[in-house]
């Protein structure tokens, strides 16, 4: 399993759009510093959810970056889940690799 970290806004970069293309069945995704806006990009996540819950693609926030940049969980997509920095080093230990992108 591949673990990818993004920590770029959709709105500002491409990278989020260049993971979700990249993400293999059975790897994760986690949103980290300015990437957690990703997790506010209903639109982005519309047309790739069908195929990322295929692909059995898990979906994570860091939660205290979610909350440093006054996020709420009404403004999320649900099928996120927020974690928090234990469980972002565990996720890291899980994974065969780690791929940033940014």
């Amino acid at each position: 399993m591949i673990l990818h970290t993004v920590n770029k806004s959709p709105y500002a970069n491409q990278c989020l759009v260049d993971c979700l293309t990249t993400a293999a069945t059975g790897d994760t995704i986690i949103l980290i510093e300015d990437g957690v806006y990703g997790a506010t990009a209903g639109p982005l996540f519309d047309k790739s959810l069908p195929q990322l819950s295929e692909l059995d693609i898990k979906l994570y926030v860091l939660r205290p970056d979610f909350e440093a940049r006054g996020l709420h969980l009404g403004q999320s997509v649900l099928h996120f889940s927020l974690v928090d920095d234990h469980r972002f080093v565990e996720l890291v230990l899980e994974a065969d690799k780690v791929l940033s992108w940014y």
